[in-house]
């Protein structure tokens, strides 16, 4: 049933047999497949000539009339041009120059070829005919019937006649082969040869249905005898389901333009269907399909295969299909075509913002935010709103405008909450009125939601005391609520009023009191508060209480706690406390012996305290004991002089300093240097005193110290090939649970990131192919989106850890972190 085309831009191309609307601007069938070709009719001034003459040839862009052109042939320079016509005139002219050559047939000249480095000055080297073929004037071959084709490429000519198809070397005047067409049955008129060379040594001949593709091949010299230097293998022979008008070459695939007859189930003959262009990939026993377009020309129902030709442009991936009265220009899609293909044709919004980031140095017509705030409209009006909201940051990025307006419109749709956690909150930030509009409208719905924001948004974001005013009128309302309570403390921390939040805290008996009064210093506003203090937390009250006695008088802690009997063994132990201050004072004064088993054992006494008056009265082993490690070592060698007391202390303190200050002061010290020789040897390395000990210093006892230091050493080294082994024997071990672990596999699902791009490592649709790359490390790539590969060939490294300094396995290891 023909349909009129509904869009109004294809000039009737959908008056045709079918049930649709054909989309890509009405040239192809609707298909699940992306196409890999797009279509356009040739225009400007195209459609006119063609509505009175029929179309025969077409080659760079230019159609030839008004006598039938049987064939149009260019050098591989494109600046000449051979046309052959049915009224037997063979002509050579420049492009751009004046120079022309013709000649005149008795007969319709069927096909031209030039050399492909034609020049001005060997204006007759070209190849034309009848029913024979010549070059320059010699004839290569004659008596087969009419020529249909001739391709010329390099050195080698291939031409088409009734019997099949001949290969010839010019550079050695050879004729290499002759491939025999297979369906003799067909006219060769009505169902011509179809001849294109891939590359200089690669021929492609399509007759009927048959393909065979054609490779040109050095003989080897041990078997040339009187065979031409070279042959022809065919590398791929398939037969198609339809009768073949033309072919062309697309990388390593093929391109096919097919003549369709189709059986009618109410009409007992065979009728003309849609040409078909067709994407095929060569395997050497057959074909596999890429893709296939059913194309709607002209008047394609009176057109016979040999009305149809397929030309194409090197260089460029253009094909051009041509009938009498239509002309159809097929490229290959770009970037931008396959966005088109994913946002119109399959709503597949994220799919297409991927590919325009991905490769958005290719992309022209298409710009990563609009694609992104189409993907964002497509979500929102499906009703995904936490979706929605969540590709906001990635999509409007910096753009402030865009921003306000989104939670402008989230406002108007009544899901400000699902944008609320998505909202910039760093450097970049919005207007505060953005802000306390979304805190207001949590605080009409959703009192633990208005916490949560209060908590996790800077408070620099909004106005506090606009804030702390609208929190106030919801108190009126319900005055105990405690989670209203709780925020509104922690509005008055920022805004630095202490006292407000410290009564809300205390109120509330809230956990984070005593570190507010810590972090403040608020124990002025506490003293009468000390019994509130101690009913919500006695441990911590006391600890705070002794810790800070000089900020809260004794006097006071007692006024306070008097009138509570069940507190009197907390106030004793306060007491406690500060009588261990005057125990201390009086051990100073009239306790000298017990007064370092006090400071040892007392764990209330006040240190420092203590340190001030031992030095006052140069006590020095009290002092020693309260003072910092190299400053009491000082003491015990300058005013003690004891060495056995300095290398013990030296000892527990296993300090490198402390022995370097020991060696130093002892060493003009015979009696100091024997005492370090006798018990240096298992701290520190003996020769660091030896070599420091100056020559002819008499040592006593020297003899025995080098024979325990040498014995000490033995000892050392025992140890440490002990030591030794159980470390091999650990880090083998541990090696292999490492590289147990790593080969582990990993779990990739939808929360996954890739670690360049940042979107979603799985495509939405898991029926698409799709590559990952996953380090040990556990950071995970698309293949696309993978860095350069490092210095070594063939070796892959995650670029964030190498960027960071890791080794292999860090990745795990700050995973168990």
């Amino acid at each position: 049933i023909p349909i009129p085309c509904q869009q109004g831009k294809c000039m009737n191309l959908c008056q045709c047999n079918s049930l649709y609307i054909i989309d890509e601007s009405c040239w192809i069938e609707d298909s699940v497949e992306e196409p890999k070709l797009k279509y356009e009719r040739l225009a400007n001034g195209v459609t006119e000539i063609l509505q009175k003459d029929a179309a025969s040839y077409v080659k760079c862009n230019c159609l030839c009339t008004p006598v039938r052109i049987n064939q149009i042939s260019l050098d591989e320079s494109g600046e000449h041009v051979g046309i052959c016509s049915e009224d037997g005139k063979v002509q050579v002219f420049g492009l751009y120059t004046r120079e022309g050559f013709h000649e005149n047939f008795d007969c319709p000249v069927k096909v031209v070829a030039l050399h492909p480095r034609f020049s001005s000055s060997n204006y007759k080297q070209f190849v034309t005919g009848g029913n024979k073929e010549l070059a320059e004037t010699s004839t290569l071959h004659e008596g087969e019937g009419t020529i249909t084709n001739v391709q010329w490429r390099a050195n080698l000519i291939a031409w088409a006649n009734n019997v099949g198809v001949k290969i010839y070397d010019i550079s050695t005047k050879q004729r290499i082969t002759n491939v025999f067409r297979d369906n003799i049955s067909l006219r060769s008129d009505m169902y011509p040869c179809s001849l294109c060379w891939k590359d200089n040594s690669t021929l492609i001949i399509g007759w009927g249905s048959s393909v065979k593709i054609c490779a040109v091949k050095e003989r080897d010299h041990a078997e040339m005898r009187d065979l031409p230097s070279r042959y022809v293998e065919i590398v791929s022979a398939f037969e198609t389901e339809f009768f073949i008008s033309g072919l062309a070459p697309l990388a390593d695939q093929l391109v096919n333009l097919y003549f369709v007859k189709e059986n009618s189930d109410h009409v007992e003959e065979e009728f003309r269907a849609r040409p078909r262009l067709d994407i095929i990939q060569p395997l050497p026993d057959g074909f596999e399909e890429i893709s296939s377009d059913a194309l709607t020309v002209r008047n394609f129902q009176e057109n016979e295969c040999r009305d149809y030709r397929l030309e194409h442009s090197e260089g460029e991936s253009l094909f051009y299909i041509i009938s009498p009265k239509d002309i159809v220009v097929a490229k290959e899609r770009d970037q931008d075509d396959h966005i088109d293909w994913l946002l119109d044709k399959k709503k597949k919004y994220e799919e297409a913002l991927m590919a325009a980031e991905i490769s958005f140095k290719n992309v022209k017509r298409h710009e990563v935010q609009k694609i992104g705030m189409a993907y964002i409209n497509h979500l929102v009006e499906k009703g995904d709103y936490d979706t929605a909201a969540r590709k906001c940051q990635k999509v409007l990025g910096k753009n402030m405008e865009l921003w306000e307006n989104e939670v402008y419109r989230f406002k108007t749709i009544g899901q400000l909450k699902a944008i609320s956690q998505y909202l910039p909150r760093g450097d970049l930030r919005l207007r505060p009125a953005i802000y306390e509009m979304i805190l207001n409208e949590f605080l009409k719905t959703d009192y633990e939601g208005f916490a949560t924001l209060i908590r996790e948004w800077p408070g620099e974001l909004y106005n506090n005391m606009t804030i702390v005013q609208a929190v106030a009128d919801h108190l009126k309302k319900d005055p105990t609520n405690s989670t209203l309570l709780t925020t509104l403390a922690e509005l008055y921390t920022y805004d630095q009023r202490y006292d407000r939040a410290l009564e809300i805290y205390l109120r509330l008996r809230h956990k984070d009191v005593y570190q507010l009064i810590h972090k403040h210093n608020l124990f002025s506003s506490i003293e009468d508060k000390i019994v509130l203090l101690m009913d919500f937390d006695k441990e911590k009250a006391v600890d705070m209480l002794l810790d800070n006695e000089d900020k809260i008088s004794t006097d006071r802690v007692v006024e306070e706690l008097r009138d509570r009997p069940e507190l009197l063994h907390i106030v004793s132990h306060i007491i406690f406390h500060y009588t261990m201050r005057d125990k201390l004072a009086c051990m100073l004064s009239y306790d000298r012996p017990n007064l370092l088993p006090f400071l040892r054992d007392s764990i209330h006494c006040p240190l420092e305290k203590a340190l001030e008056i031992c030095q006052e009265r140069n006590f020095v082993e009290e002092t020693v004991f309260l003072l910092s490690n190299r400053r009491a070592l000082q003491m015990i060698m300058e005013e003690l002089g004891d060495v056995d007391k300095a290398i013990e202390f030296a000892k527990e303190q296993d300090d490198a300093e402390l022995w370097e200050d020991l060696i130093s002061y002892s060493i003009d010290k015979p009696p100091f240097i024997t005492g370090l020789l006798n018990n240096i040897g298992t701290h520190v390395d003996p020769i660091l005193l030896i070599h420091r000990i100056k020559e002819g210093m008499e040592i006593p006892n020297l003899r025995d110290s080098l024979v325990k230091i040498l014995h000490d050493y033995n000892l050392q080294i025992l140890l440490r090939e002990g030591c030794k082994k159980i470390l091999v024997a650990d880090s083998l071990s541990l090696l292999q649970k490492m590289r147990r672990t790593q080969m582990r596999g990993v779990r990739v699902d939808e929360e996954s990131i890739c670690e360049s791009c940042h979107a979603s490592i799985l495509p939405s649709d898991m029926a698409q192919n799709f590559s990952v790359a996953v380090f040990h490390c556990r950071h995970m790539f698309h293949k696309e989106c993978l860095p350069s590969p490092g210095t070594i060939p063939g070796v892959q490294f995650c670029n964030i850890c190498s960027a960071k300094r890791r080794g292999p396995g860090s990745g795990i290891l700050e995973m168990k972190k």
